[in-house]
């Protein structure tokens, strides 16, 4: 790969993997409830769920989608569905010292994840139909390490962010409102979907 297109493939990487996604704002969320250390799993779910998925639509699962483009939309629906699943949770929980109601995503449940998350599969495509010419597996692999050296970051950071919110989550009401206004971004963010 050339410096040139590996430049602006890592810049991709790093601006699509810092920005507000529904990965970023449930980092957020966790870390505001349940601190950084508990969020640890899920952080790392992400990062790697995501590389894994990456490979996986540059091996091939873009031409399925192109073959059979009901597969994409069925996708698109159940992501859209386990979203809004995933923001009424958040809207439900209270600060986990109070009450057990909010619970980290594992490892797993973050890596799996990424299947379902709209922002996900936009990044994946792209980076794959922009800076893959498809003729190597060793392409695709810098593909998915760059990804995941830009993942690390922006996930701590999210993380870290929703950690030092903590001071702010005093009370019953601020935590009430914290997690209203994350699940409705989270819902914002599947506006794009529709």
């Amino acid at each position: 790969m050339p410096f040139e297109q590996l430049t602006a493939l890592a810049l991709f990487a790093f601006v699509s993997t810092f920005t507000p996604g529904p990965n970023n704002i449930m980092l957020m969320t966790s870390g505001a409830n349940v601190g950084f250390t508990k969020t640890i799993p899920h952080m790392l779910g992400i990062a790697l769920g995501f590389a894994i998925m990456l490979l996986l639509v540059g091996f091939g699962l873009m031409g399925l989608f192109h073959s059979f483009p009901i597969i994409h939309q069925v996708l698109k629906y159940l992501s859209l569905a386990y979203l809004v699943y995933l923001a009424i949770k958040i809207a439900t929980s209270g600060k986990a010292e109070e009450k057990e109601s909010y619970k980290p995503m594992s490892f797993l449940a973050a890596a799996s994840f990424q299947w379902v998350n709209p922002k996900g599969w936009s990044m994946a495509l792209t980076a794959i139909s922009v800076y893959s010419t498809g003729s190597s597996w060793v392409e695709l692999a810098i593909i998915a390490a760059i990804f995941t050296l830009a993942n690390l970051p922006s996930v701590t950071f999210w993380t870290a962010a929703g950690k030092q919110l903590q001071h702010w989550l005093t009370t019953p009401l601020r935590i009430k409102g914290f997690n209203y206004a994350m699940a409705l971004l989270l819902l914002v963010s599947t506006v794009p979907m529709i």
